[in-house]
């Protein structure tokens, strides 16, 4: 009701008008979590937190009162957290469909987004509220990722990374029904092989000039020496609308001349052997790289953005130049074996 509370910004603060107050923290910023305490606590979209610690943090101020509780939103994606969470024998669980809600949405909506993905795994977590194990005929597995991801507390300021670079899967439109333009940033360690570090990913239906904006800054955030933009829809449109925002920045285009399974089976390869790390939880493109499945014709299954833009950010740091020469017979043997081991590379993603 109007006056109830009070929203106080600057100190992310809301006052009830009964006296209570209300912290609001991004899960995005772990350490914030550190020091408060309370009584009851909400967390929404669990799912999609990328730092686990957030909720660690918030676990251990939740220690006021004689009934502490914490309520979880979210769409039921089976993460780790998740279903732990929901296995715990002191966890409530409540459902709600797509359904429930009719009432309250649009027709337009149930017409085209509703009938679309109607008895598709997709539905069956979106609409139906399913927490959905593995698709046995998906390249990825979510066991697998977690063997892959750095340990927690793991911030990219402690990462010693060779080359970093923003990999770009753009949309042509932004319409209600359009593709999302997605981005991941990743770097290569100095390890020989190398191993490549997932560090960021993002996306959404936007308009030119809004990916460009935040694709750009993320790549400057993590200090990144190349972007790579998909063309194939594009064209010369895509380095356009990106140079249109900012200059100073390195640039290549990339043509899928392949099929999108023919190019995401070798870096699955490469996250078999441990070589693929992920830098925190990446949740939408982790979803993405869980639920395609190469045996779908393209035109019936959601096109995976999120895990094009991550194929095309590997596939360029994977392509490394060769050591330069050296003079001892030792470190010429080394050398033979690190060019060998750069072709094997080279083969597999070629």
């Amino acid at each position: 009701m109007p006056g109830e509370a009070k929203w106080f910004p600057a100190k992310k603060t809301i006052e009830w008008k009964s006296g209570c107050k209300t912290l609001v923290f991004s899960a995005d910023e772990p350490d914030r979590f550190r020091g408060p305490q309370h009584h009851k606590f909400w967390a929404d979209e669990l799912a999609a937190w990328q730092y686990e610690e957030a909720w660690d943090q918030a676990m251990f101020g939740l220690r006021l009162g004689s009934n502490p509780q914490a309520m979880v939103t979210t769409t039921p994606k089976p993460t780790k957290l998740v279903k732990d969470l929901a296995k715990d024998q002191s966890t409530h669980l409540t459902k709600g469909v797509t359904y429930d809600n009719r009432g309250n949405l649009a027709k337009r909506f149930f017409d085209t987004i509703i009938k679309k993905y109607e008895g598709t795994r997709l539905g069956r977590q979106e609409l139906m509220a399913e927490i959905l194990e593995d698709n046995p005929n998906a390249l990825w597995r979510r066991a697998q990722i977690e063997l892959c991801r750095l340990p927690k507390g793991t911030v990219f300021e402690q990462l010693e990374l060779r080359r970093v670079v923003t990999a770009i899967d753009p949309a042509v439109t932004a319409k209600s029904d359009s593709d999302e333009t997605a981005w991941v940033t990743a770097g290569a360690t100095w390890d020989w092989p190398p191993k490549f570090v997932v560090l960021a990913e993002d996306g959404g239906i936007l308009k030119p000039h809004e990916w460009t904006e935040r694709s750009l800054a993320q790549h400057r955030r993590f200090g990144g020496d190349r972007v790579v933009g998909e063309v194939n829809n594009g064209g010369d449109m895509v380095e356009a609308v990106l140079r249109s925002q900012e200059m100073g920045f390195a640039y290549k285009a990339v043509h899928a001349s392949r099929g999108k399974a023919a190019r995401a089976e070798p870096v699955a390869g490469l996250y078999e052997q441990g070589r693929v790390l992920h830098l925190g939880s990446l949740a939408k493109m982790e979803d993405e790289m869980c639920d395609f499945d190469p045996t779908i014709p393209p035109e019936k299954q959601r096109s995976p953005n999120r895990m094009d833009a991550l194929v095309w950010a590997i596939w360029e740091l994977a392509e490394l130049g060769k050591p330069e020469p050296v003079e001892s017979e030792h470190e010429h043997q080394e050398e033979v074996h690190i060019s060998s081991a750069l072709d094997e590379l080279e083969m597999r993603l070629g």
